[in-house]
């Protein structure tokens, strides 16, 4: 269940996204800097997490810290260090730049998602975004040559239906829209799948702080490189900026990152898919507490199909694991 609620909360903090970066836009600050700024302070944020975690490895290995910890070392025989060596922070730089590449799709979720709110509505940025419920199912049945089971395909009408209502499409004339933005949308749901999918498959054995910090650090390096960080130079940082960048690097880059890298290898691709799903709501709620926008009944009721949605393969799981017992 810890797995589960990991994903969970990870995901969730991705609905915090969209309300920062429209108040962000508000006050005429710019795509790099936005991104830029999240991904500076996530990745300082990431490190000192590495930091911490490589300074109390250190406390806990047999020959360091208090006696008592010393002798309890000495007697726990060889099976303590082999164990933290497979997840200690020396990594090769071969890994190191694999964690990099890996994390890169952090980046360009960001930079496509961001992009499209200037050409479309952000409820249909959203749901062109959630389309990553059914690709990342999609890819993993494809790899996995294994055809959905039918609570996973329940879940996803579910998702999809109730992204509609809570999205306020059904309500509402769609129009027209440009081609680029809805290229951006999906093209962010595509790049949101395969941030999930290196999430589970990158490293790991590596422990979660520092596959995070290295994962966060390729992300950082590819947005400078496309956006040069002239906000560091000019002053900019030193103004609203650096709360907005601190906040979305807090909910974007360190928060989603460090529990997705200790849930998802444990809980499947397929599930952190799934409960990636929790974004929506939490990002619906935000926009009516904090924008004040107007949300409809109809979409509450889509908030509440979704969180049903998210909700139903663990009570699955829950519910065979109590028949199994009583069996």
């Amino acid at each position: 269940m810890k797995y589960f609620l990991s994903v969970f909360i990870g995901a969730s903090s991705y609905g915090v996204l969209s309300t920062i970066v429209v108040l962000a836009y508000g006050q005429g600050y710019q795509l790099g800097e936005v991104v830029g700024t999240q991904l500076l302070t996530g990745c300082i944020l990431a490190w000192l997490l590495a930091i911490y975690t490589a300074w109390k490895e250190r406390r806990n290995m047999p020959g360091q810290g208090s006696p008592r910890r010393t002798a309890e070392g000495a007697a726990a025989g060889s099976a303590k260090p082999e164990n933290s060596a497979g997840r200690s922070s020396k990594l090769s730089w071969k890994h190191r730049l694999l964690l990099m590449l890996a994390g890169t799709p952090t980046a360009i979720t960001g930079l496509l998602y961001y992009q499209s709110l200037r050409y479309i509505p952000a409820s249909l940025a959203i749901v062109l975004l959630f389309q990553f419920t059914w690709i990342s199912v999609l890819i993993q049945a494809v790899s996995k040559r294994q055809r959905p089971n039918g609570i996973t395909l329940l879940t996803l009408a579910l998702l999809l239906g109730g992204t509609l209502f809570a999205a306020g499409l059904i309500e509402q004339k769609t129009g027209d829209f440009p081609a680029i933005g809805i290229a951006l949308g999906l093209l962010a749901a595509v790049s949101y799948t395969l941030f999930i999918l290196f999430s589970g498959k990158a490293m790991p054995t590596v422990h979660p702080a520092y596959r995070s910090a290295w994962m966060i650090t390729g992300g950082l390096v590819l947005v400078f490189i496309l956006f040069p960080p002239y906000f560091l130079f000019n002053g900019l940082l030193w103004s609203q900026l650096l709360l907005f960048g601190f906040l979305l690097g807090l909910f974007g880059a360190f928060i989603p990152p460090v529990l997705f890298a200790v849930g998802v290898p444990h809980i499947g691709e397929g599930m952190a898919g799934i409960l990636g799903a929790a974004e929506l709501p939490v990002a619906v709620l935000l926009s009516s507490f904090v924008l004040h926008e107007h949300v409809t009944m109809l979409q509450w009721c889509g908030v509440v199909i979704v969180l049903f949605g998210v909700m139903l393969p663990e009570l699955y799981k829950m519910r065979a694991r109590a028949a199994g017992r009583l069996t």
